[in-house]
């Protein structure tokens, strides 16, 4: 089955061609990092006009690259939710366009599905239940995940933990930007953290009144302000915190942190529901600190551990096209009405 993919829920746009779910015939991915990156953030508006710009050259060269044509397609896969609305609307539109006029089967994805799905290119045969910890720019959930098939082909959802503030991703932006960071500061701080030292400073592990399995990360982030105001070590510019031995630990503080406040929330659902593997994905998972220790950790509870490549952790239509494949297969499409839904939840 072929199946291809489109992805514009943020500031990537990209297009991919996956056969039978797991092998990639292409995978195209155009980022607009550098656009947003004086801005400190991604901006709606500018990011639907760049969509707009690039989605057919993206999805023509993504089929072109496949060695298909769009006719040998047997749907099309699309990301409907969660995200910015504007953007979900540029890749929903072309994707209706193009199963309209190809008379081809449309599938409405869901982009945190997607994440979970991308584990499934690296290890097609994961054993469950599983914990899935998607971690990224806006998200911070963690799932416990069952099947009805032994693999990815029947995934059912039942959401467990959320952050109740900042997600994960984001903390890192904001920190990285009080630092004087560019933009997107999680790859700059996981770069800089590894010269700095992780028990330089300590920053307590929230804790949920409610008992809940619930993430927050507007803590951490308020005592690296306090630190760094009370340190007067707001910088002039980029090379100051690139340099300075004191705002590097800081750095490498921080990051040890929300490392520690990931796997915390997640060993109490661990120890709870007794899971076999737990499956980290999202933006945030290409963090080499975050994978080493909840590796080393899930390794102590007796957990498989999966996570997929870089290039999978970001937003990308591959792993759109691997959830479309397996919803198809189950029959499930979507009508030509299917409309954008930023806040779609998965469970």
């Amino acid at each position: 089955m072929l199946v291809l993919g489109i992805e514009t829920s943020c500031d990537e746009t990209a297009a991919a061609v996956v056969e039978d779910g797991h092998r990639i015939l292409s995978n195209l991915i155009y980022s607009q990092v550098k656009t947003h990156a004086a801005f400190g953030g991604v901006v709606p508006e500018i990011a639907s006009r760049e969509h707009l710009a690039k989605i057919r050259p993206i999805v023509d060269q993504a089929i072109t690259d496949s060695g298909k044509s769009l006719d040998d397609m047997d749907g099309i896969a699309v990301t409907a939710g969660p995200g910015l609305i504007g953007c979900l609307l540029v890749g929903l539109t072309y994707a209706k366009a193009l199963a309209f006029s190809k008379r081809k089967p449309l599938v409405a994805v869901n982009h945190i599905e997607g994440h979970i799905y991308s584990v499934c290119f690296e290890y097609p045969e994961i054993e469950f239940p599983a914990l899935a910890l998607v971690v990224s720019g806006g998200h911070t959930n963690l799932f416990w995940v069952e099947t009805k098939t032994g693999n990815f082909k029947h995934l059912t959802y039942r959401l467990i933990g959320r952050t109740r503030d900042d997600a994960a991703g984001e903390a890192y932006d904001k920190v990285g930007r009080l630092l004087g960071l560019q933009y997107p500061g999680g790859p700059v701080i996981d770069r800089l953290a590894k010269l700095g030292n992780r028990n330089a400073h300590t920053f307590s592990i929230p804790k949920i009144s409610d008992g809940a399995l619930d993430f927050s990360f507007s803590g951490v982030k308020t005592a690296v302000l306090r630190l760094v105001r009370e340190g007067n070590l707001i910088p002039k510019n980029e090379a100051e915190s690139r340099e300075d031995p004191q705002r590097l630990d800081i750095l490498a503080s921080f990051q040890e942190a929300v490392v520690q406040m990931l796997w915390s929330t997640t060993a109490k659902a661990a120890a709870q529901l007794k899971p076999r593997s737990l499956m980290l994905s999202g933006g945030v998972a290409a963090n080499s600190r975050l994978k080493e220790y909840l590796g080393e950790k899930a390794a102590e509870a007796g957990l498989d551990f999966y996570f997929p490549k870089p290039i999978f952790t970001s937003d990308n239509a591959a792993m759109i096209a691997a959830v479309g494949t397996a919803k198809l297969l189950r029959g499930e499409t979507s009508g030509m009405d299917v409309s954008p839904d930023p806040n779609w939840r998965l469970a």
